[in-house]
């Protein structure tokens, strides 16, 4: 199952958090029920950015996932708006892409490779750092739009989605609708195997 949420933080910041939880059923939807609380309950400080997903992780291997063969990929960012910095730290989630409106180039973001939450409780979570431009755009997913199947069984991989991607969009919301549009292309509006979460950020000025 996945789960996206938005934080409030300090100094006007925001964070968001995007994850994935191994399996289906009512075990997936119970486990990505106690990531949506441990990330709520956390209460230490907003920075480094890692510290939250180290948080959840240390609880879901504790407690939740040793003896169940579960575990969740997380992608968690922090937007500062009077910087148009973006902090970001990634357990083992499907990377995001960061569309360059200058340069009019798509690219994967530069994270730091790291192991899912729920597998190993001393895992560290480096964070990395962007400036984005105005018009700048980062479009997070989960592995559901990836991993969709064409009629013929071809995923809906990097090709397919840089074909979505590309402009113009003068507005976030155009940029979804582009990417929902190129997967139902792709996919021949068939019923998904699986969860899709798709989130677009994008800087205005």
């Amino acid at each position: 199952g996945d789960y996206y949420d938005f934080f409030p933080l300090a100094d006007g910041r925001w964070g968001l958090l995007i994850a994935d939880v191994s399996g289906h059923g009512t075990p997936a939807a119970v486990l990505m029920a106690i990531t949506h609380s441990l990330a709520h309950t956390y209460t230490g400080p907003p920075a480094p950015a890692g510290l939250l997903l180290q948080h959840i992780n240390r609880h879901l291997t504790a407690r939740y996932t040793r003896t169940a063969a579960a575990f969740v990929t997380a992608f968690y960012a922090v937007y500062d708006p009077a910087t148009a910095m973006l902090t970001f730290v990634s357990a083992g989630h499907t990377l995001p892409r960061w569309l360059r409106s200058a340069a009019g180039t798509s690219e994967l973001l530069p994270v730091a490779p790291r192991l899912p939450l729920g597998i190993f409780a001393d895992e560290i979570y480096p964070e990395r750092q962007i400036s984005l431009a105005p018009g700048d755009c980062v479009v997070l997913l989960t592995d559901g739009i990836t991993e969709a199947l064409s009629p013929e069984g071809e995923p809906f991989d990097l090709t397919a989605l840089e074909r979505g991607l590309q402009p113009p969009h003068s507005t976030a919301a155009q940029l979804r609708d582009a990417v929902l549009l190129a997967l139902d292309r792709h996919t021949h509006r068939q019923p998904l195997a699986d969860d899709r979460t798709l989130l677009v950020l994008r800087r205005r000025n």
